[in-house]
């Protein structure tokens, strides 16, 4: 049983996944300040419309909707395929 235990240990240490990752895009209720300090500063600031005010920050592989100063949605761009005309 002496044997097994540390390699038990071993494998479910391997397991976990890390949970200090930065995920790809902001998630829904990440603060303004949250989005700056984990991604940086954005390519471009949209002002915000509407009521509720909602703004954008647009980086350069997704766009991020705030609603105030919270996220509500970020959305990843599509790569454009290639045409003829572009190759």
């Amino acid at each position: 049983m002496r044997l097994t235990t540390p390699l038990l240990t071993l494998a479910l240490c391997a397991t976990i996944p890390a949970t200090h990752a930065v995920p790809p895009v902001p998630e829904r209720g990440q603060s303004m300040n949250s989005v700056l300090r984990h991604y940086g500063e954005p390519q471009q600031r949209i002002a915000a419309v509407g009521k509720p005010p909602i703004s954008r920050w647009v980086y350069p592989e997704f766009t991020v909707y705030f609603e105030h100063h919270h996220t509500i949605h970020s959305v990843l761009h599509q790569k454009r395929a290639q045409t003829a005309e572009t190759r």
